[in-house]
Order: C-alpha cells, then sequence, then structure tokens
C-alpha cells in the first residue's frame, strides 16, 4: 500500500515532470523533425527508444551513478559535448533525407532498430537527464521510506509522462504526411526542422554549461 505522504509526492512530482516535458527541449525537437520527413513508424520507433533511454538513467540514478556525473566535471563534459555532437549530427542527417526525392528517399533509410538506437544513444548522451534526477527528483522522495524504491517509481512516472507527449509529438507530427509527399514540401519542411533541431543542439550547449 502506498503512503499518503509518498502518493502526494507522486502527484507533485507528476505535475512537475509534465510543465517540464512540455517545455521545448532535444527530444522534442528530434522527434518533430524525423516524423514529419520520415513518418509516425521512424517516430515511434525513436519514441521507444527515448523512454528506454530515460529508464535506464533513472535506475542509474537509484544505483547512484547520476551523484557520480555531477561530482565529476570531465565526465559531464565529456557527455554532454557528446550529446551536442550527436544532435548536429541528427539535424545534417534529416536535412540529407528531405533533400532525396521521395521515391528514392527509402533507400537512405534503415530500419527500425536505427531510430529506436537514435532515441536510446540521445538520451543516454544527455547529461541533463541524469541531472534532473539528481537536482529534481531527490526533493521528492520521502527520507523515512525506502529511497531506492522511491527512485524507481517517481523515474518510472516521468518515463510514462515523457513517453505520452513523445507519442504526441510524433502523431501531431505525423499529420504532415501527405503535405510531405510532395518533395518540394518536403525538401523545405525538412530543411527548416533540421535548422531547428541545430538550433536546439547550440541552446543545449548554452543551457547545459557548467
Amino acid at each position: 500500500m502506498i503512503e499518503p505522504v509518498i502518493l502526494g509526492n507522486l502527484v507533485s512530482f507528476a505535475v512537475t515532470c509534465l510543465v517540464i516535458e512540455l517545455t521545448p527541449g532535444p527530444n522534442m525537437g528530434y522527434l518533430a523533425v524525423l516524423s514529419a520527413t520520415t513518418g509516425r513508424r521512424a517516430g515511434f520507433a525513436a519514441v521507444a527508444g527515448v523512454a528506454l533511454g530515460l529508464l535506464i538513467v533513472g535506475v542509474a540514478a537509484a544505483l547512484g551513478l547520476a551523484a557520480v556525473l555531477s561530482a565529476s566535471p570531465l565526465l559531464y563534459e565529456a557527455l554532454r559535448w557528446g550529446g551536442i555532437l550527436y544532435l548536429l549530427y541528427l539535424a545534417w542527417d534529416g536535412w540529407r533525407e528531405s533533400s532525396a526525392p521521395l521515391d528514392t528517399a527509402p533507400r537512405l533509410r534503415s530500419t527500425d532498430a536505427k531510430y529506436f538506437t537514435r532515441g536510446l544513444v540521445t538520451n543516454l548522451l544527455n547529461p541533463k537527464a541524469a541531472l534532473f534526477y539528481v537536482a529534481i527528483l531527490p526533493g521528492f522522495v520521502e527520507a523515512t521510506q525506502p529511497v531506492v524504491v522511491q527512485t524507481v517509481l517517481l523515474s518510472l512516472v516521468f518515463v510514462a509522462i515523457a513517453t505520452a507527449i513523445h507519442v504526441g509529438v510524433v502523431t501531431l507530427a505525423g499529420t504532415a504526411d501527405k503535405f510531405m509527399k510532395d518533395d518540394r514540401n518536403r525538401r523545405v519542411v525538412g530543411r527548416a526542422l533540421s535548422l531547428l533541431l541545430a538550433g536546439i543542439a547550440i541552446w543545449f550547449a548554452w543551457s547545459t554549461r557548467a
């Protein structure tokens, strides 16, 4: 049975997660680009990878690994720059795929595993996700109750909310499918979204600097 105090913390934490996840960031930008230019199927595959990445980081936080990242400037910077460069690569790849004619575009696409892996790696290389578990999540943990259990439970709540929002982003972006069947429209929108993702990478570099 969940204690009333813990239940209250869960509700407060869920609201906090909702506000944070509704703020545009790397995941939202990448999923929008991918879904608009490649389709919902690829977007949903990436969402699954993002969810797994967030869950892995949550479990790592429960084991204390996120605190190690927070205490190591060198490790933090390595992870941060890895994430920035990966986002820039995804922006370039989105630009490249959107520039290919629709009838030849499938040759540039791979299986769903490709997009699943990209969603996963994007979050494993995101120090901001790890710091979320260090800086925000502990404030909702009740010290008189098992800490690890609460951390895992809160992590599951965060992943569930983030996944629901990401599914919504993919669904909305995927409605552009008919519009994107025109090569010119696909190229213009794809390039614009890729530039936006590159901008998000630059913003990410600025906002996560030590």
